[in-house]
C-alpha cells in the first residue's frame, strides 16, 4: 500500500459556478503509465474538495457528485463564486479555456505493476482513497477534462433575445 498522495485527471464551469467533467477516463493510461480500474472509486465519500492546482490552501469549490460510468469517473460540483474571490478567478480561467483539465489526488490502496515487453510501464490501480479533485492546466491523464460549464450570462442573453422577439410579435 502506498501512502503518498498522487495526482491524476478534465473540466467546464458556468457563471453560477456549476462544473462537470471526467476526472478519470477508464481504459487508457495516464502520462506515467498508470491505469485505474472501474471499481477503484467505489468508496469515494462526498463531498470531495475542489482545489486549484492541488494546493490544499487554495480550495475553490466542492464536488457534490462522483459516479463511475463506463467511460470513467464523472464528476459534478460547483465553484463557490459567491463566497470565494479565488473561485471567481478560476471560473474565468475555465471559461477562457486556460483551465480545462481535472486531476485527482488520491492514496493508493491496491495496485499491481503494469508490464510491457518485460519492463514495468506503470501500475494498474484497483483500489484507492479519493482525497480531492483539482482544476489544472495540464492533467496527468490527457483524457481528464472539464466537459461542461453552465453559462448563466448566455442563458440570460438568450432569454432577453426571446423576450424582445416575442414583444415584436
Amino acid at each position: 500500500m502506498t501512502q503518498a498522495l498522487e495526482f491524476k485527471a478534465a473540466v467546464s464551469a458556468d457563471d453560477a459556478g456549476e462544473i462537470t467533467g471526467l476526472a478519470w477516463p477508464f481504459g487508457t493510461p495516464d502520462r506515467v503509465g498508470d491505469m485505474i480500474e472501474k471499481g477503484a472509486f467505489a468508496d469515494a465519500a462526498l463531498p470531495v474538495p475542489m482545489l486549484f492546482g492541488h494546493n490544499p490552501n487554495d480550495p475553490v469549490g466542492v464536488w457534490t457528485h462522483v459516479q463511475e460510468t463506463a467511460e470513467g469517473l464523472a464528476v459534478k460540483g460547483r465553484l463557490l463564486v459567491d463566497d470565494v474571490p479565488r473561485a471567481r478567478e478560476v471560473r474565468a480561467l475555465v471559461a477562457a479555456g486556460t483551465l480545462g483539465g481535472l486531476s485527482i489526488g488520491f492514496s493508493t490502496k491496491k495496485a499491481a505493476p503494469r508490464v510491457s515487453n518485460g519492463r514495468t510501464v506503470g501500475r494498474t490501480i484497483s483500489s484507492l482513497e479519493l482525497v480531492e479533485i483539482s482544476l489544472v492546466t495540464i492533467p496527468a491523464h490527457p483524457g481528464a477534462r472539464v466537459t461542461s460549464a453552465k453559462n448563466a450570462a448566455r442563458a440570460f442573453a438568450l432569454a432577453d433575445l426571446l423576450n424582445r422577439a416575442a414583444a415584436r410579435l
